[in-house]
């Protein structure tokens, strides 16, 4: 099989184990625009739900990565847009149950459980990560600048109706920023929040990645800790890579490349992630450097590298394919 352009990865997810993505918009495509995003600001903030890549596409790349003898823990719908704006991603799901032993993810920012035909597509699957960051309309603003129409207590209400219908796992991510949402009050706020969700797990993160924004800063591992005892179920703290070493991975530019497409990365997390001496990973990316298809970015004294925006944009284009 060529190189795929809908599907990244597998790559080694704390989460998900392996892990492989399926990128369903073009590059930052979203309903939000998070001040906190480790790819950038959206460049197309909508609420257009339709077909932006085409469906058949993604489900032949799908079929012959399986034919191939692929393997993932999950399959996760996610990438470098938000997965529930695509109009058939449930039917997506239904080809993962059907033609192989995996499980469904949907990582989704929850803006569009609004909508009934969204619920019912996204119920399809076994695990829905949703995203929570804000308590009410002044927060939701500030921290993920919305869509315009986008009301908070609407996006809520609609995380209530698919939890109260939902037999599968819903898991809430909490994303905090310094001096942005981190009081204990404020958490407080969205713990209470959360409660109303019901999660199976919540997750607790921060910006250790390079942020859409430069004012962005981290919550501070020793302050995260005990926020976590505010929600119930307790929170775990996820802001540290902290990735399985998994030999079975394949080894070459392509998946590094696939792994720096789901999130930036350091060459310590490649190593690690890949079971790699530094110094092979060093060879790798000074490869994909000097083709221009990664770069680095520096964040709190760590070098990061992150996939160049033309690159990611040629990975998913709008007719056809993070």
């Amino acid at each position: 099989m060529k190189n795929p352009t809908h599907l990244f990865g597998p790559v080694p997810s704390r989460r998900f184990g392996r892990s492989l993505g399926v990128d369903l918009t073009p590059y930052k495509t979203c309903s939000l625009d998070c001040v906190f995003c480790q790819l950038g600001r959206t460049t197309n903030k909508t609420l257009d739900r339709r077909e932006y890549i085409a469906t058949d596409q993604v489900v032949e790349e799908l079929r012959q990565w399986l034919a191939g003898g692929g393997r993932a823990d999950y399959v996760t719908l996610s990438g470098s847009g938000e997965p529930t704006l695509h109009s058939r991603f449930g039917e997506v799901i239904d080809v993962v149950h059907r033609h192989g032993a995996m499980a469904a993810a949907v990582l989704t920012n929850g803006t569009l459980l609004t909508h009934g035909e969204v619920r019912n597509a996204a119920a399809r699957a076994d695990v829905v990560k949703i995203s929570l960051s804000a308590w009410d309309q002044e927060a939701f603003e500030r921290v993920n600048r919305p869509h315009e129409a986008l009301r908070f207590d609407r996006v809520l209400d609609g995380m209530h109706r698919f939890r109260v219908s939902f037999a599968g796992k819903v898991w809430l991510e909490v994303f905090l920023v310094a001096g942005l949402n981190d009081h204990p009050s404020d958490v407080e706020k969205i713990a209470a929040l959360a409660g109303r969700i019901g999660p199976d797990r919540i997750h607790l993160n921060t910006a250790v990645r390079p942020p859409a924004e430069p004012f962005v800063e981290p919550v501070s591992k020793d302050r995260l800790a005990p926020l976590c005892g505010l929600f119930h179920p307790v929170a775990e703290t996820i802001a540290e890579i902290d990735i399985r070493r998994d030999p079975k991975l394949p080894i070459n530019e392509q998946t590094i490349l696939s792994m720096l497409q789901r999130r930036p990365c350091t060459s310590e997390q490649i190593a690690q992630g890949f079971g790699m001496h530094f110094n092979e990973v060093a060879k790798y990316l000074g490869r994909l450097i000097r083709s221009g298809r990664i770069r680095e970015v520096r964040k709190n004294g760590a070098v990061y590298y992150a996939v160049e925006r033309d690159d990611a944009v040629d990975a998913c284009p709008p007719d056809g394919a993070h």
